[in-house]
C-alpha cells in the first residue's frame, strides 16, 4: 500500500506536528470509499492526518489528536486544524471552536466540525461548508472541486516514553566531574600528536559553533562565545577555524582541538565544498582559510600545507545534526552527507553523530532533558540518522553511542 502523499509533503506535515513519521492506515481506492471501511481501519487510532485528493490537483485535509469512533458525538480538540498544500507549502486553518472540532459519524470518513468531510455519506465526494468551526476559503482549500480521486488517513507516530532507557546515563555531579577529569587527563597513543583534531560537520544552523562554545564554557567555568554562533539561512562560519579548549580562565589547553567548518547547504555552489573537505581531512587547509563554495582550495593558495604531518590531519569527524529537522532534511542535503560519509570512510577516520536541539524535537525531553534516553522519538531519530542518512555500510565506522546535546 503506497502512500500518495509525497515524501516532501509528509516531511512538511511532520515538521508542523514535531513528529517523526506518518503510517498509512486507510486508502480509499483500496479499502473502499465508505464510512465502514474507514472506521474499520482507523477507529481508536490517534493522532491522525486525513488527506483528500481531487482531479484539480488539490491536496487537503485535517489533523486531530482524538481517536476516531462511531459514537455520533462531537469531540473536543484544541489542536485540530485543516490544511491544504500550495505547491510544497502547507496552509493551516486552526479550529475556531475546539468543542466541535471533530464529529464521529458512522456513515462518513473523517468529519471535521460541520465544515469539511472526506468520503461524505460513503461516497467519493467532499462536503465543504466553511465558517462554522473552521475558517477557510473553499477555492484555496480544494478549488471547489468536491469529487475525490483518493482519500488517505495516516497515524502520526512520534513521542513515546520508553519503559527502559536505551542508553544508561548517570545524571549525577560526581559522574560529570569524573568525565571532565578523564578528558583533561587524556593522552594520545601517538607521541607526535598532542592534540587530536575533531572536525565538526553539519547543515547550516545545526549548532556546530554553539557546540564548541558550550564545551568551552563548561571547561572554562563561565559562558564563552569564542566561535560565531547564531541563526541564519546561510552559514555564519565562513573560515576554517581550529579551537583549543582551555581548562579554567587561564588554564592550559586540553588534549583536543575542535575544528569548525562552513555549514552544509542543499544547493550546489553553496556551503562547504566537498573538495575543500578533502583538503581539511588531509591537513592541507591553513587556519582561517576563507571558504569559497564556488572555488575550492588549490595548492597554490596562500598557507596551503603541501606536506602536512599527522598532527595536522583530522583524527575524528563529528556529524552535528539538528534532531528537530531530521524528518524534513532536503534530499540534496542527505546526498551531500552521504558523499561526505563515503569519503571519510575511505580514509578510515572514526566518525560519530551529535544530535543537537533534542528538546526542540521532543516535548518529553523539553520537559526534562534527563528523559532524552527514554524518548522513543529521539531513539528513532538517531537510528534514522545512522541507518539511513549514513547508510548501513557505514555502521562499522560510525560511533554507535550517540552524543546528545541541547
Amino acid at each position: 500500500m503506497n502512500p500518495r502523499l509525497t515524501q516532501s509533503q509528509q516531511r512538511t506535515i511532520c515538521a508542523q506536528l514535531r513528529r517523526f513519521k506518518l503510517k498509512l492506515l486507510y486508502k480509499a481506492s483500496i479499502h473502499g470509499f465508505t464510512g465502514a471501511a474507514f472506521h474499520q481501519r482507523c477507529d481508536n487510532r490517534s493522532p491522525t492526518v486525513s488527506v483528500g485528493y481531487n482531479n484539480s490537483g488539490f491536496v487537503f485535509g485535517g489533523y486531530t489528536k482524538q481517536p476516531f469512533s462511531q459514537s455520533g458525538q462531537y469531540v473536543n480538540d484544541d489542536q485540530a486544524f485543516l490544511f491544504t498544500f500550495n505547491g510544497e507549502n502547507l496552509i493551516k486553518y486552526p479550529v475556531t471552536n475546539p468543542t466541535y472540532a471533530v464529529r464521529m459519524t458512522a456513515n462518513s470518513g473523517p468529519y471535521f466540525g460541520e465544515d469539511l468531510v472526506l468520503v461524505n455519506g460513503s461516497k467519493a465526494v467532499t462536503y465543504s461548508n466553511p465558517g462554522n468551526y473552521y475558517n477557510f476559503p473553499a477555492a484555496e482549500m480544494h478549488g471547489n472541486d468536491l469529487n475525490m480521486t483518493e482519500c488517505e488517513v495516516y497515524e502520526v507516530e512520534g513521542t513515546t516514553e520508553l519503559e527502559r532507557a536505551w542508553r544508561t546515563v548517570i545524571w549525577e555531579s560526581e559522574k560529570r566531574t569524573e568525565l571532565i577529569e578523564s578528558i583533561k587527563s587524556y593522552k594520545p597513543t601517538v607521541s607526535s600528536v598532542t592534540q587530536p583534531r575533531v572536525l565538526l560537520i553539519g547543515p547550516v544552523g545545526a549548532g556546530k559553533s554553539s557546540f564548541f562554545n558550550s564545551v568551552s564554557s563548561v571547561f572554562r567555568g563561565h559562558v564563552t562565545n569564542q566561535a560565531i554562533a547564531g541563526s541564519s539561512s546561510t552559514s555564519l562560519t565562513t573560515q576554517f577555524r581550529t579551537y583549543s579548549v582551555k581548562d579554567g580562565r587561564e588554564g592550559k589547553p586540553l588534549p583536543i582541538i575542535l575544528c569548525d567548518t562552513m555549514g552544509l547547504e542543499e544547493t550546489k555552489g553553496a556551503g562547504l565544498d566537498i573538495d575543500d573537505l578533502s583538503s581539511i581531512l588531509k591537513g592541507h587547509l591553513p587556519e582561517r582559510y576563507q571558504f569559497n563554495p564556488s572555488a575550492p582550495l588549490h595548492p597554490e593558495a596562500h598557507g596551503y600545507r603541501t606536506s602536512p604531518g599527522l598532527k595536522d590531519k583530522i583524527h575524528c569527524v563529528a556529524y552535528v545534526i539538528d534532531a528537530s529537522k531530521v524528518s524534513i532534511m532536503p534530499t540534496g542535503l542527505e546526498e551531500k552527507l552521504d558523499a561526505i560519509r563515503r569519503k571519510v570512510n575511505l580514509m578510515g577516520i572514526p566518525q560519530l553523530v551529535l544530535l543537537t536541539k533534542v528538546d526542540e524535537a521532543c516535548p518529553l525531553v523539553k520537559e526534562d532533558v534527563r528523559n532524552v534516553y527514554k524518548s522513543g522519538y529521539i531513539k528513532d531519530v538517531f537510528s534514522c540518522v545512522v541507518s539511513y542518512r549514513f547508510r548501513r555500510s557505514a555502521l562499522g565506522s560510525v560511533c554507535r553511542c550517540p552524543v546528545l546535546f541541547r
